[in-house]
């Protein structure tokens, strides 16, 4: 990987879960680790589909990153993305032949 190619700043954000003053549990996102990565639309960023009766988009982006011990925990399920104001969930994370080099985050943008 050519560090040239690493030119989007990305915020990664985990799930937490935190209790308030009246002991109530409420989910937040803290960010959880800046990095630079490689955004890739690879041909699919504009994918339309028909959802009762109306078309709606779906907006992806592949962003590899470096790998390190914060990009290793990083999994489908406890963490999103943000690139500027946008916010992208993460569909599915590839390790890339296991080598530790990087990691493929596979994202959807997310509907506000």
């Amino acid at each position: 990987m050519h560090i040239s190619w690493l030119r989007a700043r990305i915020t990664i954000q985990k799930n937490e879960t935190v209790t308030d003053l009246y002991g109530n549990h409420k989910s937040v996102w803290a960010d959880w680790f800046t990095c630079w990565a490689t955004g890739k639309t690879g041909g699919r960023s504009a994918d339309e589909t028909e959802e009762a009766g109306h078309t709606e988009e779906r907006n992806r982006i592949e962003f590899t990153v470096r790998y390190c011990s914060e990009t290793a925990a990083v999994d489908s399920t406890h963490f999103r993305v943000l690139l500027g104001e946008r916010i992208y969930n993460i569909k599915a994370v590839d390790d890339m032949d296991f080598r530790r080099v990087s990691r493929k985050l596979i994202t959807e943008l997310a509907e506000r």
